[in-house]
């Protein structure tokens, strides 16, 4: 998941180091941030070499991610096959699906039908494959499914994961060990012989995935100028692009799943040197109360950059007075059973008032469709073009608009509106598909991109509309959950393609097009957030929302709150 694959840090009841909205467009209304202080020594250090350096170096990361995310379209593709008979039976022959033949029983004269054990493959267009290696073909061939989906599943286990061990180790520690062990597993993986602990590998680096993505987004952006959080938010993105691209060129040219395997991974040893390079965020530093340790930081920073800073006693008074603010608002519940616990039930909060209720579950059904039609289409170049290769790199190719036009675009018009007309064009043109020729290829290929370029300015969009249409006080977990939703759909999105598919060839483009109608369509339930000040909390969030309904409400011209009584707010217990 692209930039499904990043989710918010999250400490049980408040945002630890940087608050999603932090990442948005920056302050607005009631949520001014913990952290403006530090925030201004970011200023002063401007963005130089040091803040460029770690931009650079966590982009070429990012792209390397896309190859094993986006594996199972090359090294696990649908291949033609025909069944291959045992040699002691030439006489048998095999039937129209070939997954099983026929053969004549000698005792009885009739032909009776076998079940299928071996296959020849079409090589014409991939040399070797996990397909072909392990016969993913017939009542196997739902392997396939999974080993795309299964590095999904990791991603939705390690995501919760790298929030609690992010806050707990440090940023740096966990990107570090987390590429590290990405690496050992991409590369050991080329070796492996066995199905099941191929998908394990698979599974593995799903798990590793949100550890190494996740933290190094958030680490770049703990270290960025506030005045470009919002553009570098979005455009840390582009990378994956570029490796999205990439994949097909290597595909392209090496046609051998192993060769292939190895030939993506080995770039990430050029990854491992440059942590030698990295520096911690002197913003979890400073929480942690490690204060002498970030104006290490900073003061290297400064040096590399140029600049010159306040003395060390001003810039150690603004992080421990940032330290105090974290520690009261920090929970005492701290441990990793607390932790767990509170992020299973981070969810059920989020439905227990009902504007609350509303927003979540169209969030949520906005998410799940999000992941589930970006990489239904990521995964489908098989169905729509003839060229699988070339089909990658456009698709790569319609996600560099997405990651940099929508940055003005975002600025200027209203999140809700921008939601809904990217769904419903995503929609109307992955619905026109089955209606096209056959023999028209390039206008079918032109409409999945033009699904895929609108699916990708909606997945920018939303980031940043969730960042502002839950309220403070649940915007973490609000977000968190979300974003799992996400994963689910990914996870989904290849067997709607495959084993649907296999059914009906058309079947998966009118699944996803009616999705993203329906999501359009649900949008319409939530309320528009550009220009109003981000919600505090959801007892003053509900009270605005109901006052607004009043007020538009034809018989209480007085726009008062119908009834005048007052009510308990069921979250905090307080008087709304």
């Amino acid at each position: 998941m692209k930039r499904l694959m990043f989710e918010p840090q999250r400490d049980n009841h408040r945002v630890r180091i940087i608050s999603t909205s932090q990442c948005g467009p920056g302050p607005r209304g009631g949520d001014t941030g913990i952290m403006s202080q530090l925030d201004d020594l970011l200023t002063q250090l401007g963005t130089g070499r040091w803040s460029i350096l770690h931009i650079l170096l966590f982009c070429y990361w990012f792209s390397l991610l896309s190859y094993h995310t986006l594996g199972g379209v090359f090294l696990a593709p649908k291949i033609d096959f025909t069944c291959r008979p045992p040699a002691a039976r030439p006489h048998a022959r095999t039937t129209n699906d070939s997954c099983a033949y026929f053969e004549e029983d000698s005792s009885t004269g009739f032909e009776e039908e076998r079940p299928c054990t071996e296959w020849d493959f079409d090589n014409s267009t991939f040399s070797s494959t996990v397909t072909s290696e392990f016969g993913l073909v017939c009542e196997k061939e739902y392997l396939r499914a999974t080993y795309q989906s299964i590095y999904m599943l990791g991603i939705f286990v390690g995501a919760p994961l790298n929030g609690m061990m992010a806050d707990r180790f440090g940023r740096l520690p966990m990107v570090s060990v987390s590429s590290i062990i990405y690496t050992v597993i991409a590369i050991g993986s080329c070796f492996l012989y066995s199905l099941p602990l191929l998908l394990g590998a698979r599974f593995l680096l799903g798990v590793m995935h949100p550890t190494s993505l996740q933290t190094g987004y958030i680490l770049v952006l703990e270290m960025a100028e506030p005045r470009w959080r919002s553009a570098l938010g979005v455009g840390m993105f582009l990378p994956w692009a570029v490796g999205t691209v990439a994949w097909g060129g290597f595909a392209y040219l090496v046609r051998d799943w192993r060769w292939l395997q190895l030939t993506v991974s080995l770039p990430c040893l050029l990854f491992l040197p440059a942590l030698f390079f990295l520096d911690e965020s002197p913003r979890w530093l400073a929480v942690e109360g490690r204060q002498a340790k970030a104006l290490d930081i900073l003061k290297k920073a400064a040096k590399m950059n140029r600049v010159k800073l306040q003395s060390d006693e001003k810039i150690l008074s603004i992080l421990k007075d940032d330290q105090k603010k974290e520690v009261q608002e920090k929970p005492t519940h701290d441990s990793y059973k607390d932790k767990v616990k509170e992020y299973f039930e981070a969810s059920f909060i989020l439905f227990r008032t009902p504007r609350l209720r509303t927003i979540t579950t169209v969030m949520y059904i906005d998410y799940l469709v999000t992941g589930l039609v970006y990489f239904g289409l990521s995964l489908s170049g098989g169905n729509f073009s003839t060229d699988p290769f070339l089909y990658m790199a456009l698709s790569g190719l319609m996600e560099v608009p997405g990651n940099t036009v929508i940055i003005p675009i975002i600025t200027r018009f209203a999140r809700k509106t921008l939601n809904i007309f990217f769904f419903v064009i995503s929609g109307a043109a992955l619905l026109a598909l089955p209606f096209i020729p056959t023999d028209h290829a390039w206008a079918a290929v032109t409409l999945a991109m033009v699904g895929k370029m609108s699916i990708t300015f909606t997945f920018n969009i939303l980031f940043l509309f969730a960042s502002e249409v839950f309220p403070t006080e649940v915007r973490s977990r609000g977000m968190g959950t979300s974003l799992m939703m996400s994963r689910i759909g990914a996870m989904v999105a290849p067997f709607v393609t495959e084993s649907l598919g296999s059914i009906y060839s058309w079947a998966p483009t009118v699944v996803f097009g009616a999705a993203s109608v329906a999501a359009g369509l649900a949008t319409l339930a939530l309320p528009e957030t550009q220009g109003v000040a981000l919600p505090d909390t959801i007892s003053r969030f509900e009270a605005r929302s109901s006052e607004k309904e009043v007020k538009e409400d034809p018989r209480d011209p007085a726009g008062g709150i119908a009834g005048g009584s007052e009510e308990e707010d069921p979250v905090t217990n307080s008087v709304v």
